[in-house]
């Protein structure tokens, strides 16, 4: 379902269940098992996902939500699965590292919703984007709501999700839910651009970053006295020493 390159701090994920990526048990289960080797591991600082289909991922497998309306405990099975995504979705949001989502085709439902975990989208101008789940009667509940709203702003989540919009990579980029867009036969190389500049910085100061960021939209988090903490901690990182020290170096001259 899904392997993983590392290379110069970057560990690519690729999913690679045919034919559109469907978010199965099973697949949460894999994925969920791909971040522990990830956590074991100490030769990355950036995770970049991306697919080795054509659609970056259609949502939730089909074949399971029809089980699930079949069966006579599908209300249980159903909030179950739902708790199961918002779960990895979580923790991919809650890492230290930069995660980068690399979107070369359709991102619908939950598949949208992986990438909104992320800290990075980019995605081909051609690529389509959305949370169409009112369609079928159902909603965006892997966290779609609440990231949407975050990432655009509560009236254009709402146009966006009641109205079961679908859009273009270059529409998305235009009102923020990617970052870039780009033409899909550059989208691979954009993409490894991006992550080789981004894979530059201190991943300490990265990560306490990040998290000052995040607190921005935590109820009761004091985000100013989490910067004030964060700058104090910097100054014992061995990495940040040594940066700091080179630039005034450099300034000498």
């Amino acid at each position: 379902m899904f392997y993983v390159d590392y290379r110069n701090g970057v560990a690519t994920l690729t999913m690679a269940r045919a034919p559109v990526n469907a978010m199965s048990v099973e697949w949460i289960a894999a994925f969920h098992r791909e971040l522990d080797r990830l956590a074991a591991a100490s030769d990355w600082r950036l995770l970049h996902i991306r697919s080795a289909q054509k659609i970056f991922s259609a949502g939730a497998d089909l074949a399971e939500v029809r089980a699930r309306f079949e069966g006579t405990d599908g209300e249980r099975e159903m909030v179950s699965y739902v708790e199961k995504l918002q779960a990895l979705f979580a923790r991919i949001e809650a890492l230290s590292q930069i995660t980068v989502a690399e979107i070369g085709g359709a991102a619908l439902g939950g598949g949208f919703e992986l990438t909104l975990a992320c800290d990075f989208r980019v995605a081909a101008e051609e690529a389509k984007l959305g949370l169409p789940e009112v369609n079928l009667g159902l909603i965006p509940g892997a966290g779609g709501t609440q990231r949407l709203a975050r990432l655009v702003g509560l009236g254009l989540a709402t146009r966006l999700i009641l109205g079961a919009e679908v859009v273009t990579g270059s529409e998305a980029a235009a009102i923020g839910m990617v970052q870039w867009a780009v033409a899909r036969d550059a989208l691979a190389d954009a993409a490894q651009a991006l992550v080789a500049r981004l894979a530059k910085p201190s991943s300490a100061a990265q990560g306490a970053t990040k998290a000052c960021i995040q607190g921005a939209y935590k109820p009761g988090v004091d985000g100013f006295a989490a910067e004030r903490k964060a700058v104090g901690a910097m100054m014992g990182v061995a990495d940040t020493q040594a940066r700091v020290t080179a630039f005034l170096a450099g300034q000498r001259h």
